[in-house]
């Protein structure tokens, strides 16, 4: 409820950042755990949060290795509630147990620990993945006619993995498993949501350089704009960042029951078309395209997922955002920043608008 105090882990992320912007917006207060003061400072500079000046309905809680014992209790000191979307990304790596999979699992079990030892700590909401109800060979190497929901579990996947997203995936899992088993033995006073989207797309307001475009998820969308050509299908499971920031900040609230999993994905059960980002930015954007700037020449296939996510939709009273929707606020950014560079004399103008 609006004035009580909420941890929002992962805030300097592109997802952990838009849940604490809609989190403040909502009334809440909100504690960020940050790994370090620098990042804490990047956060107050953003332009949404210089706009809400929260003052001292923000404060921040470092916390630099989430997988060191005790990690979150702290930071869980007096909360109400907690929006756990920290969580390893899928980096290369030589060791994926210890770089990803570990630190996944063990972050999560911390956070439900400190939230055991805070007797005002209510709910907790984990930000799990479409990636831990379907299994990887279905959800990236071949079709299935199966429509998968939030509520599907599927068998435990076991290394070797193949590159660090199937680990990332693995760990996803095995951090839901994890925390399924922590509330059927510990049976803490706390309920919990898992949050299971997609590729996340959308404006990324700590992307302050025009060639961090690509960074995260948004690369998906946003490399055929720019030129990149694929040849490796991708998932059509994706949908914009802010859906994804306000379904978190919507399961808060406590007349959403606990104790369930929240499914998204644009597009309906069938997802997206990765390649229609060309056609949509062609069509939004023609000048940009004329000019050099989206080159929109490259090339995303898709995989089809079929994954259905409206009962979301139905208990929050929300509904989804188009792809084309999220492309626009990746390709309205790109543009301001290109624009914003160019101001600045860094940007030299040549037929591609490369920098």
């Amino acid at each position: 409820m609006a004035g009580e105090l909420i941890l929002v882990t992962g805030a300097s992320g592109h997802l952990g950042y838009r849940a604490l912007v809609l989190a403040l917006e909502a009334g809440y207060r909100v504690r960020a755990a940050v790994r370090s003061q620098a990042k804490a400072e990047t956060i107050l500079a953003a332009p949404s949060i210089k706009a809400l000046a929260p003052g001292s309905k923000l404060d921040f809680a470092m916390v630099p290795d989430i997988a060191a014992d005790g990690a979150y209790d702290e930071a869980a000191k007096g909360v109400n509630s907690i929006l756990h979307i920290a969580s390893p990304l899928a980096i290369p790596t030589d060791d994926y147990e210890r770089d990803i999979i570990v630190p996944a699992i063990k972050g999560t079990i911390n956070m439900l620990k400190a939230g055991a030892k805070e007797s005002s700590v209510k709910r907790i909401v984990i930000t799990s993945s479409i990636a831990a109800v379907i299994p990887w060979p279905e959800f990236m190497l071949t079709e299935s006619p199966q429509v998968y929901t939030a509520d599907n579990t599927i068998p435990d996947p076991s290394g070797p993995y193949a590159h660090s997203f199937e680990a990332y995936t693995a760990a996803k899992k095995k951090a839901l498993d994890a925390t399924k088993e922590f509330l059927k033995t510990e049976k803490p006073a706390f309920d919990v949501i898992n949050v299971m989207p997609g590729f996340i797309v959308g404006r990324n307001e700590l992307v302050t350089d025009a060639k961090d475009i690509l960074s995260g998820t948004n690369g998906a969308a946003f490399a055929p704009i720019l030129g990149n050509v694929s040849d490796s299908a991708y998932p059509g499971s994706m949908q914009h960042v802010d859906d994804v920031a306000k379904v978190h900040v919507l399961s808060l609230d406590p007349k959403v029951s606990g104790n369930q999993d929240f499914g998204l994905q644009a597009g309906g059960t069938d997802g997206i078309v990765w390649g229609d980002c060309i056609d949509i930015v062609k069509r939004r954007f023609p000048e940009a395209v004329k000019d050099g700037r989206l080159p929109a020449s490259g090339a995303q296939p898709t995989k089809k997922v079929r994954y259905d996510t409206s009962r979301t939709e139905k208990v929050l009273g929300i509904k989804f955002q188009s792809y084309e929707d999220a492309l626009v606020s990746v390709t309205e950014h790109y543009l301001e920043l290109l624009e914003k560079e160019k101001g600045n004399g860094l940007v030299t103008d040549d037929a591609n608008g490369h920098h």
